[in-house]
């Protein structure tokens, strides 16, 4: 594979699939892997079967990579090999039969509103840093953002006065997401830090910097919420993520229509969304279990 066709199919990631800059390089790291593959074993894009490529998976399996992740790099082939026949660079589409693995429903993990509260209530809200986090915690909930787009937002894309913020999410796609009271104060309650802060050229029209006046990135965002965690005694796999599907979650269990989450969350397709409804199933089912009269235990009567 030359820089020739990879820088082509860049060009065919970002502007006509419409992927973003991190999507475009998960799938080229992806695609190094085969190449990897292709090189040791000496071919050509144009000798390459679908055989080899169920040997490339069975290589990939064997090196106890997540059936996940494995269907991920599928996707990536598929996707390499399609724009390959568009581009005449081969005729024949070897990936065009090649299956992903089944991948079970794993539902992702949620908070409930106590632990987001205990969460919130070891930030030191009197620092600088403690104020811009607890506004971060506090929008990424309320408003269940990725931490890429959080991570990105502007003040240009703030309209509290209507009580929007506008997003851009994958694919540089933009929606408007309702934004809470509470988001709203938490994060006026950092400006009044961050406009004493000395801001890097470049980046002010940023709403949340780093110690050295630039955007904060998604590891220190990341590194601060996992400390948050632990000193919360918070014994769950705890992300940014993980807000965002409490927001979903906590939407759903209140009756909120799926299809509103969807557009909040910034879905394509429903079926993404779906998955709260299993996280919904589950909560009413462990509701069902402690009330219902038939799922009591009886206690023994005293002899």
């Amino acid at each position: 594979m030359d820089s020739e066709k990879i820088d082509k199919y860049k060009r065919y990631l970002l502007l006509e699939k419409g992927l973003s800059k991190n999507s475009i390089e998960a799938y080229l790291a992806d695609l190094q892997k085969l190449q990897d593959f292709i090189e040791h074993r000496n071919l050509s894009l144009a000798e390459i079967k679908l055989a080899h490529l169920e040997e490339f998976l069975a290589e990939l399996h064997d090196s106890q990579i997540k059936a996940r992740s494995v269907a991920r790099i599928i996707s990536g082939i598929k996707s390499f090999f399609h724009f390959l026949v568009l581009d005449d660079y081969i005729q024949n589409n070897p990936s065009q039969l090649l299956e992903a693995p089944k991948i079970g429903l794993k539902l992702p993990v949620v908070l409930s509103v106590e632990e987001i509260d205990s969460i919130l209530g070891v930030i030191d809200v009197s620092t600088a840093e403690g104020a811009r986090n607890y506004a971060i915690v506090e929008t990424l909930y309320s408003c269940g953002l990725r931490v890429s787009e959080l991570t990105n937002l502007r003040f240009s894309d703030l309209f509290f006065d209507e009580g929007f913020i506008r997003v851009q999410g994958k694919g540089d796609k933009q929606r408007l997401v309702p934004i809470s009271e509470t988001a709203i104060g938490k994060i006026k309650n950092y400006l009044l830090h961050r406009n004493q802060q000395t801001v890097k050229k470049g980046s002010e029209d940023v709403v949340f910097l780093s110690s050295r006046g630039t955007a904060i990135s998604r590891v220190t965002v990341f590194y601060y919420i996992k400390q948050y965690a632990d000193a919360a005694a918070i014994n769950k796999e705890i992300s940014p993520h993980v807000f965002r599907h409490s927001f979903a979650t906590h939407l759903l269990e209140r009756g909120a229509n799926i299809r509103v989450i969807q557009e909040m969350l910034g879905h394509e397709k429903i079926t993404t969304t779906e998955i709260y409804t299993h996280i919904d199933r589950s909560f009413l089912r462990q509701e069902i279990i402690e009330h219902h009269p038939r799922n009591r235990v009886s206690k023994p009567s005293a002899l």
